[in-house]
């Protein structure tokens, strides 16, 4: 059980993000437990067909659900790391930038942002926003301030199949609450470029000019929705620590039943 939770815990959290080859090392480690517990149990099963008897090891139970918990927790390790716990260690490794006017500042000058708060007066401009579609809708709406033309639109909402493509229907994120102001910075590599398309599909259109487009979810509180990634990556932790508990009792009790009825006890 132990083994288990430690396996998971080193694949979820922080060691895999600063000291990815420590987190490595433990885990080939508890491979190494593992396989030594599996030459045992293998030792024992050769008795077993040598000697023609039948009883059985509380090894070879040990050794297969020691491997299927070690299998498992690297695997929900790394999808709980991926999809919860390494996004907010990227927004908390980033700075938080805060006054930011979209008149007067320049997509430029933040580029090391994870979180932006904007002054009093910005506001998503619906009528300029566009999305591009490449199997799903990639949306995007400018950030102005009291509703003004800007020179170059270096800010922009985004958001992933929450408008109809051409039309400036932009519905994304908080795009009704008049109390957002902020922005959580958009961080997939992979999509960032059908983004800037959709952007230059705007220039095209409207007759604005982008020069060094960021982009950002729009939010009323950017750190919020940063911790919620970390609140989830807990969250996600304890009910996996709890599934195998129960699972691990079960098989327990199923083996302890198993046991009696061929008279080990």
């Amino acid at each position: 059980m132990v083994h288990v939770l430690l396996t998971y815990a080193v694949t979820s959290f922080s060691l895999h993000y600063t000291k990815p080859i420590l987190m490595y090392a433990l885990l080939g480690a508890g491979f190494i437990v593992v396989a030594m517990c599996g030459g045992l149990a293998f030792g024992i099963m050769m008795k077993k067909v040598k000697h023609d008897f039948h009883e059985p090891s509380w090894l070879i139970f040990l050794f297969v659900t020691m491997g299927i918990g070690w299998i498992l927790g690297v695997i929900f390790g790394n999808i709980n790391y991926t999809t919860n716990m390494q996004p907010f260690y990227d927004y908390a490794n980033l700075n938080e930038y805060y006054h930011v006017d979209p008149s007067r500042m320049h997509g430029a000058q933040l580029m090391d942002a994870g979180r932006a708060f904007f002054v009093n007066g910005t506001s998503l401009d619906l009528r300029r926003s566009m999305g591009f579609k490449n199997l799903d809708t990639y949306c995007v709406a400018p950030l102005t301030v009291a509703g003004l033309p800007l020179a170059s639109y270096d800010f922009w909402a985004v958001g992933l199949d929450c408008c109809s493509g051409n039309a400036a229907d932009f519905h994304c994120g908080e795009y009704a609450n008049p109390t957002a102001n902020a922005g959580l910075r958009f961080l997939k590599d992979d999509q960032r470029a059908f983004f800037r398309l959709a952007v230059q599909q705007a220039e095209a259109t409207y007759g604005i000019k982008a020069t060094h487009p960021l982009f950002f979810y729009w939010t009323q509180d950017a750190n919020g929705e940063m911790n919620a990634f970390r609140q989830e990556g807990y969250r996600y932790y304890c009910i996996g620590m709890v599934v195998h508990f129960g699972w691990q009792l079960l098989s327990v009790l199923l083996a302890v039943m198993g046991f009696a009825k061929l008279g080990v006890f």
